[in-house]
């Protein structure tokens, strides 16, 4: 499981951030009076191009609590790891990014989920409900090949499938964020064949909500 620890890749990412020149004077507002952690998580997932990353850095709080979250985030993400096929299992700050391959989950140009993915998505909504003090994020994403607007609808599609099942698995709805983003954040060379394939993808981001975070700063107060 690739680890990154919450300091440097917070540190890493605003240097870049209030570095880079052609930074806008409102993202500067924001990130010198904003009082939500999201707005940094928004100005990261459009600067890198990966908003489920921004996501889950926006939702940080850092400090004792910060790290009271990321014990709960390691116990369920050695549990998602154990037990999803073909995903990628990333611990990033204070929660988790599972990236899916969309030939593990649907057939080419479908958003019908396959058997094999059915079952993964029901093993990893044992976890959700069992580590249910989280929100979540899912993402489509689609190569380039086709029209803009016809992936967009695909991505939309195709990461309201996944949701839809994890819904039938008892995951509750209000836990999710559910967008497509089409062709427009790939993560390889949209002209190789690899690259396409690498671009074909359902990320799910996994941070606390506004109880585990309270929880959190509770058992550090009283500790």
């Amino acid at each position: 499981m690739k680890r990154i620890t919450t300091l440097l890749i917070i540190a890493a990412m605003l240097v870049s951030v209030v570095g880079c020149a052609s930074l806008q004077k409102k993202e500067k507002g924001a990130l010198i009076g904003g009082t939500a952690g999201a707005v940094i998580g928004g100005i990261i997932g459009k600067k890198t191009g990966n908003t489920a990353l921004g996501a889950i850095l926006g939702a940080a709080i850092g400090g004792a609590a910060g790290a009271y979250i990321g014990n709960y985030m390691d116990k369920q993400a050695e549990e998602i790891e154990r037990d999803l096929e073909g995903a990628t299992v990333e611990r990033v700050g204070e929660g988790i990014k599972i990236t899916f391959d969309s030939g593990i989950l649907f057939e080419v140009n479908k958003s019908a989920l396959q058997p094999a993915a059915k079952t993964n998505l029901e093993n990893l909504a044992v976890i959700l409900n069992k580590y249910a003090e989280t929100e979540i994020v899912i993402e489509g994403h689609t190569d380039s090949d086709g029209t803009e607007d016809h992936n967009m609808d695909l991505s939309i599609r195709r990461a309201q499938s996944v949701s839809s099942h994890l819904s039938v698995n008892n995951v509750m709805v209000t836990r999710f964020n559910v967008v497509g983003y089409g062709e427009l954040q790939p993560v390889a060379d949209n002209a190789t064949s690899m690259g396409r394939q690498s671009n074909r993808r359902v990320e799910i981001a996994i941070f606390a909500n506004d109880k585990l975070k309270s929880t959190a700063e509770d058992k550090i107060n009283e500790g």
